[in-house]
């Protein structure tokens, strides 16, 4: 079993910053692409920032230049650093991990996080 917790999320007023970490664990065999998503209250749930294996990075239009997404391969875990906050930042953030379970390519599924809320206010 594949499991993702998150940390790091709050209150912080506009133009602050927070931290967000999501560790891994559990049995298998890779992760794969790791990323950042939030959903506010009456909207789909959006991609903020994803990072492959071999770290390459993409962001969404909105967070580029404010928000750098990392990830520390050993210890299984993802961060975003999020900073000059805007209060449409506010939103649940999910943390995603495309992991592999076994060697075949069919064994490759998405996991999520239970979520963090992060909340600026202006």
């Amino acid at each position: 079993q594949v499991q993702l917790v998150e940390s790091g999320g709050g209150l912080v007023q506009a133009g602050g910053s927070l931290r967000l970490s999501c560790t891994t664990s559990g049995i298998f065999f890779r992760i794969n692409a790791m990323g950042w998503y939030r959903q506010a209250p009456g909207k789909q749930r959006e991609l903020v920032a994803a990072i492959t294996s071999g770290g390459s990075t993409n962001y969404a239009d909105s967070v580029k230049g404010r928000f750098t997404i990392s990830r520390d391969n050993a210890k299984r875990s993802v961060y975003l650093q999020m900073n000059s906050l805007k209060p449409e930042d506010t939103a649940v953030y999910y943390c995603n991990a495309d992991v592999s379970t076994g060697i075949a390519a069919t064994t490759r599924r998405d996991f999520w996080g239970q979520g963090t809320q992060v909340t600026v206010s202006s």
